[in-house]
């Protein structure tokens, strides 16, 4: 408790005058002015880099999603491809093989033509060697004959001698070989 004695008037609390509030005026202002200058230099690079590093992260995932997006596309295409390789793959196989049995098909038969051909050229050549024979016993019956009558003359043998010897000849020589 105050106590008050004579002559003293009763006074303030905070003793409210006309300097305290410009003086707490003027404190607000520099300090809000501090604020303003605190926040240009202090706040708003940290505002700016906070912003830039949110605009970075952004652009990364932006950019993540844009290569997640083109791998998948990528993958897909990918296996199409390979699909389409297997077909491929399997299309060249089988044309290979029409194409091999077809060369089977074409070596085997060339190789019968070969065959009738060479066998023909033997039946030939064996028709040719047994026409060959034939002129050759031919002619040796011509001589034979030849060689015959030069006896039968040389003999002056009968006619029934003659017959026999040409009968004895041809026993000789054969009767299928006149035949050929």
């Amino acid at each position: 408790m105050i106590l008050l004695t004579e002559g003293q008037s009763m006074s303030r609390l905070f003793d409210l005058d006309w300097q305290l509030l410009a003086d707490s005026v003027l404190m607000m202002i520099a300090i809000f002015v501090l604020f303003l200058i605190m926040s240009y230099f202090l706040f708003n690079p940290a505002r700016k880099m906070l912003e830039g590093r949110r605009e970075k992260i952004r652009s990364e995932l932006e950019t993540a999603k844009q290569d997640m997006e083109n791998a998948q596309r990528l993958r897909e295409e990918y296996e199409v491809k390979l699909k389409d390789i297997d077909k491929e793959a399997e299309g060249i196989l089988s044309e290979a093989r029409r194409k091999a049995l077809g060369n089977e098909n074409q070596i085997i038969a060339q190789a019968k033509e070969e065959a009738a051909r060479i066998v023909d050229r033997s039946r030939v050549e064996a028709e040719l060697e047994k026409q060959k024979m034939s002129d050759d016993v031919k002619k040796e019956i011509i001589s034979v004959a030849a060689l015959m009558a030069g006896k039968v003359v040389a003999a002056s043998v009968d006619e029934n001698l003659q017959n026999q010897l040409i009968d004895e000849t041809l026993k000789e020589i054969g009767d299928k070989t006149w035949l050929n």
